[in-house]
């Protein structure tokens, strides 16, 4: 069926699905998985269920603090052997460089199915599991990684490495005939068949899990139908042969808290995840006021106008000055893994128009413009909140930091996609000072110029924010260029960069930045990692040759002058990472290049 002869069954799809939605046989549907559990009892605590600080006094959530230091101890100091061997090809001896090792974060920005890619692209060029990337000295630094946090499209990829207990990329992304059925990418995410019968099917798998958690008293919005859909490609259970049942529940009832029981979380194999998010005050429908992270164990802001933080497993609760109503008024399974990558990615602020009846922007040749219209439509008759283009989470925080949070007074936090101050690769979470970070990694996708490429716009926003906002609880940045051009006409935004080398005394002590921007191939060929960020479809072949090429750009480096790739540039990530590296000569162009001379001590 063409896209026009689908649109003209929405009336009919509206009648199925509504008549799914209210007949008593759906009762035990398993997307229906999706409802959070409302008045449960609240743990005993007598000083309340959210800790606060002051950036002075920030400290580490136990669990995390216990997650990085068994990782780094158990886990990190053999990758580290794994990946260098003896360390005689850098000119070191591994012994002496035990307990010396940098702490290591990774950051992937995120807008959409564009950067879940390119994500993907550039981890598997640095997973120890490529033989490929092993070889060619660049994988191994996954490896080595203490956090590997992730917004907007870059949590789609973070979400589906973790809740799928840490696969490799290949087998992730292409599936490997068991028990990974793949990102299935050439299914479109808002009308992913040709077929009426289907999208009816799909569309009202959507609504009934959405439903069940409206039926739960909690208020829905767009962000809920969005996670969904991403849901079905990123997280397990969906296949192709079940895409349009509900033989499971394709993902509704994970929790990110329970990330904490998945194998390759016990044994500390995965890096400890972080997703970003935005949020604006409460019913101004202006700009974001802070921003939010989630971890398995917490929820909250680093930020000095909040700086508190809530047990994840409670997210969804109503607190005042961090008590709950009475001893029954929790809420758990809130944390819905589809609803914390739907959040990340809650763009709707942006794009989501109903002035002159309801516009998205998107795709109308092949039906997505009006599927996205008709689920508007259902969603709005079911809402309990005028909010539909954010992320709705209860406040947590009421209460707290009434002089400095903007949103103390008020009953829901709305949340936006990581990305909406611009802040497009998460940076601000892991710079926070308690992380303690050495060398931070930032894998950059972002569509800054007309040709969606990027232009350093998330980096500079960071370093503004951090100099202005954040100077008290985090890090502060190496120097980089001072504005778009110069990341441009620098070629920075064009090859892998070390920032933050060469540091002269009396400089800040900051952490090294390791720069991955999505740029053209080295040898010319067409690009294909350009794509936009409205693009929800990819065929099987044009998700092949995109990762590739994300993948070979960052095998290889860049060898001034030519366009070639460099074949010391493993030698050259290994090298920065060891001791002093200002005696180090990498041949990777480096326009700003300031190496730290020691390294701050961790708090904690």
């Amino acid at each position: 069926m063409t896209p026009p002869d689908l649109i003209l069954t929405l009336q009919l799809a509206l009648q199925i699905i509504l008549t799914c939605i209210i007949s008593s046989t759906i009762a035990q549907n398993p997307v229906d998985n999706y409802a959070p559990t409302v008045n449960t009892n609240c743990p005993e605590a007598s000083a309340g269920l959210v800790r606060t600080f002051t950036p002075q006094t920030q400290a580490l959530n136990t669990s995390e603090a216990e997650y990085i230091s068994s990782r780094e101890s158990n886990i990190i100091s053999n990758a580290w052997f794994q990946w260098l061997g003896n360390a005689s090809d850098i000119g070191y001896n591994f012994e002496n460089l035990q307990d010396k090792f940098p702490r290591i974060g990774i950051a992937i920005g995120g807008e959409g199915c564009r950067t879940a890619q390119y994500g993907a692209g550039v981890l598997s060029a640095l997973d120890w599991r490529n033989s490929t990337a092993r070889d060619q000295g660049t994988g191994g630094l996954l490896q080595v990684a203490s956090y590997l946090a992730a917004s907007s499209g870059g949590s789609w990829l973070l979400g589906s490495l973790l809740m799928n207990d840490w696969p490799s990329l290949q087998e992730l992304v292409y599936g490997n005939g068991a028990e990974f059925s793949s990102w299935m990418l050439d299914l479109d995410l808002i009308v992913p068949s040709f077929d009426d019968g289907d999208n009816q099917a799909y569309w009202g798998s959507i609504l009934a899990s959405v439903e069940s958690k409206s039926n739960s008293g909690v208020p829905i919005s767009m962000t809920d139908i969005w996670g969904r859909m991403v849901s079905y490609h990123f997280l397990n259970e969906t296949t192709r042969d079940n895409f349009y049942t509900n033989d499971t529940s394709h993902g509704a009832g994970q929790l990110w808290s329970q990330m904490s029981l998945l194998p390759n979380f016990r044994n500390n194999t995965m890096p400890l995840p972080i997703v970003a998010a935005d949020s604006r005050q409460a019913g101004s429908g202006l700009t974001t006021a802070l921003n939010s992270t989630i971890t398995p164990f917490e929820f909250g802001s680093w930020d000095p106008g909040l700086s508190a933080m809530l047990p994840l497993q409670f997210a969804g609760t109503y607190l005042t000055n961090g008590l709950p109503a009475n001893a029954s008024a929790c809420v758990t399974g809130f944390d819905r893994a589809s609803f914390v990558m739907g959040t990340s990615s809650s763009f709707f602020n942006a794009v989501l128009n109903t002035t002159d009846g309801t516009s998205f922007g998107f795709n109308t040749d092949n039906g997505e413009e009006d599927g996205m219209n008709f689920l508007f439509s259902q969603l709005s008759s079911h809402a309990q909140s005028d909010t539909n283009d954010v992320a709705n989470w209860p406040n947590p925080f009421k209460g707290v930091n009434p002089v400095t949070f903007e949103d103390s007074s008020s009953d829901w936090l709305e949340l936006l996609d990581g990305g909406s101050n611009l802040e497009k690769t998460p940076l601000s979470s892991l710079l926070v000072k308690a992380r303690g970070l050495d060398v931070v990694v930032v894998i950059d996708g972002s569509a800054d110029d007309p040709n969606y490429w990027p232009n350093g716009t998330s980096l500079l926003t960071t370093f503004e924010r951090i100099s202005t906002v954040l100077s008290s609880s985090h890090q502060p940045m190496p120097p980089i260029p001072g504005n778009a051009a110069s990341f441009v006409s620098t070629g920075v935004n064009m090859r892998p960069t070390f920032f933050g080398c060469d540091a002269t005394q009396g400089q800040p002590e900051y952490p090294i930045i390791i720069y991955f921007p999505n740029a053209p191939p080295l040898d010319g060929s067409a690009p294909a990692t350009n794509t936009g960020n409205t693009q929800f479809s990819y065929t099987s072949m044009f998700t092949a040759v995109f990762i590739n090429q994300a993948f070979m750009n960052t095998l290889g480096g860049f060898k001034p002058n030519t366009t070639s790739p460099d074949p010391n540039w493993g030698q050259c990530l290994k090298l920065l990472l060891q001791s002093d590296p200002s005696s180090k000569q990498c041949r990777t162009p480096r326009p700003t290049v300031f190496i730290r001379k020691s390294r701050p001590e961790r708090p904690g």
